[in-house]
């Protein structure tokens, strides 16, 4: 009887043995895949052959913006009112594109006359290239180059988008009149290890878009759109990215709104955004 409780001892150790072992290769094995196919899971374009695109921008008042090459690289709508007071460029969340953002020029030209344009990013619609940080974030700086030439620029960004927002305010802090950011988060790392919780996603992600390191650099009026009921990003990263800014900002709360409700505000709420970035405009600099 006895012999027989310890033969069955050792055979209970090896069970479990090989139980502990299966589970951590298995949970290494989705550690693996997770990090392998991470940007299918941040990125999520729709391609258009360029007719469709041309299309559905004549239905939609746009056209195309290209750059000094002749090359597409979004979409704009000029004021029907001119002179105009400043330009918004416009950078979408991670399933959208140019032509699907026509209701931002919509809204922001029923209450102001600011030119629209609104950045398509490497691999969505019909524009060449693959989505990344790097892509998106080269394509960011050559469009707001284009832009920040003459008159004031304002930003516009949505969900992935306030990323990219978020960098181009830190990189070219001097040249932005203001900012606004609906389904805003502090990192998308926190956002990330929220969704997978027993994953090290601060370890594996490699496009992290830290926003709130960005947005030290800047100084000006930043605006946050957070919705109670975001599932995709919960507002509670929108709240940590407006709690650590210093500068001039304002919160928008929607407690029953939800990630796609939160992108599209009425025109009072634009008069109050606008009014917020031209109330607070920084001091010229003297020489």
């Amino acid at each position: 009887m006895n012999q027989t409780i310890q033969r069955s001892k050792p055979t209970l150790r090896r069970r479990f043995g090989r139980l502990l072992l299966f589970c951590v290769g298995l949970y290494l094995l989705i550690c693996t895949g997770c990090a392998a196919f991470q940007r299918r899971l941040i990125y999520f374009p729709p391609v258009f052959p360029p007719g469709q695109v041309d299309q559905l921008a004549q239905s939609a008042k746009l056209e195309r913006w290209k750059d000094p090459t002749g090359q597409p690289i979004g979409m704009k709508r000029l004021s029907p009112r001119q002179p105009t007071e400043g330009r918004v460029l416009v950078v979408y969340g991670n399933g959208s594109c140019a032509t699907a953002c026509a209701h931002y020029a919509d809204v922001i030209q029923d209450v102001a006359a600011f030119d629209v344009f609104i950045l398509e990013y490497p691999g969505y619609a019909d524009r060449p290239g693959s989505p990344n940080q790097k892509s998106l974030f080269r394509a960011a700086d050559e469009s707001f180059q284009l832009l920040a030439t003459n008159g004031p620029v304002y930003l516009v960004g949505e969900s992935l988008g306030t990323g990219v927002a978020a960098y181009l305010a830190g990189t070219y802090p001097d040249k932005v009149a203001g900012v606004v950011l609906l389904g805003a988060y502090n990192r998308l790392t926190d956002v990330a290890q929220a969704h997978m919780p027993l994953l090290p996603v601060h370890l594996l992600l490699v496009d992290r878009f830290p926003s709130e390191d960005y947005l030290r650099n800047y100084h000006g009026p930043v605006g946050v759109l957070v919705a109670g009921q975001d599932q995709v990003v919960p507002e509670k990263f929108g709240r940590r990215l407006y709690d650590k800014y210093a500068g001039p900002k304002r919160l928008w709360e929607f407690p029953q709104g939800n990630h796609g409700t939160v992108m599209v505000q009425p025109p009072e709420v634009w008069k109050q955004i606008i009014t917020f970035w031209q109330a607070n405009q920084p001091a010229p600099k003297h020489e």
